[in-house]
């Protein structure tokens, strides 16, 4: 049985947790896209300088997630033991250090070892660049959706994992045309390049995200300062409660059986495809609308273009976030 707190009471303790927590997440998020997708139009004046082809800089921009995939579940392991203030901000921090190191992409000197991979000095710069930003930020997303199960039950999560994950399209279309204007406007400024620039600033405000939060998060329920002795009670029980559920379905199923669900295949190969097709875009959305025809120095103009379909996306994933805790 549910214990009992007036619904009014409940509904107004789960609003404030989610008007404390899901601006500061939302803000993580679109901090941690600009420094993951910034690269397609980074792309349009880096490539030239350091003479990469498509292919290099498709391997590169791809190359991010063996980084992510290896340490993804080590990432989430460790937020569990250390806490998710600790662990968030570290990711940040340096997430947000790597990502302002490519601006030295075409200066690191390798000596023989890019040679013997086959590859030029710049090229191995991006490469192990792009890899390491995948194994900085690996945990991020998954330790953040972990992270809102210590706050909001399932049938509450949907939503804000939602609200959470507007991030993506807000970051986009603010990400673009910003990042068009640095490309355009502070070429050449100080010696250096639009794309060394875009690397730079873009990178920042994740540092110091990251130091914020450590202000700003607590690790969970238990120890918000924000909630009311009651608030922390309720929440906690409702917590408890969906565990509970929880623990009683898993004991009738081994992890074995899950690889044997038709439904788990399928749910695999929507977000694969979903995956590739979303990457495929961000990585490469600013190269196809400057081919279209757009000024080859005019990189504001692309950016404005870009954000288009990204406004699309924000108004569709809130109204589909609340449409399924609504009808489940």
């Amino acid at each position: 049985m549910a214990a009992a707190f007036p619904q009014e009471f409940e509904n107004a303790t789960f609003h404030k947790v989610a008007y404390r927590l899901i601006p500061f997440l939302f803000l993580c998020y679109i901090v941690a896209f600009l420094d993951r997708v910034n690269v397609g139009f980074a792309k349009l004046q880096m490539a030239g300088d350091l003479h990469y082809s498509d292919a290099v800089y498709g391997a590169g921009a791809g190359i991010f997630f063996i980084g992510y995939f290896i340490f993804e579940v080590p990432s989430n392991v460790i937020l569990e033991k250390v806490g998710a203030r600790i662990w968030i901000a570290r990711i940040m921090i340096t997430w947000g250090l790597i990502s302002s190191a490519f601006m030295f992409t075409g200066d690191i000197h390798w000596g023989g070892l890019a040679t013997t991979f086959g590859l030029t000095d710049p090229e191995f710069s991006f490469y192990f660049l792009r890899f390491m930003l995948g194994v900085a930020e690996a945990g991020f997303f998954p330790g953040t959706i972990l992270y809102l199960t210590y706050w909001f039950p399932g049938a509450r999560r949907a939503r804000m994992v939602a609200l959470f994950m507007t991030a993506i399209g807000v970051s986009n279309v603010l990400g673009s045309p910003i990042s068009g204007a640095i490309m355009q406007y502070m070429d050449g400024a100080f010696g250096l390049r639009g794309w060394q620039w875009l690397f730079l600033l873009e990178g920042i405000p994740s540092v110091l995200t990251g130091f914020l939060v450590f202000a700003v998060l607590p690790n969970g329920p238990k120890v918000a300062k924000f909630l009311t002795p009651q608030e922390r009670d309720l929440i906690v029980k409702r917590i408890e409660e969906d565990e509970a559920n929880k623990t009683q379905l898993a004991s009738k199923h081994s992890l074995f059986d899950a690889f044997k669900d038709g439904r788990v295949w399928a749910l695999c190969l929507v977000y694969f495809c979903g995956a590739v097709t979303f990457y495929a875009v961000s990585f490469w959305m600013p190269t196809i609308v400057q081919e279209l025809g757009i000024d080859k120095k005019d990189y504001l103009k692309v950016g404005l273009l870009t954000m288009i379909p990204w406004m699309g996306s924000i108004i569709a994933m809130v109204y589909w976030g609340t449409h399924s805790d609504r009808t489940g």
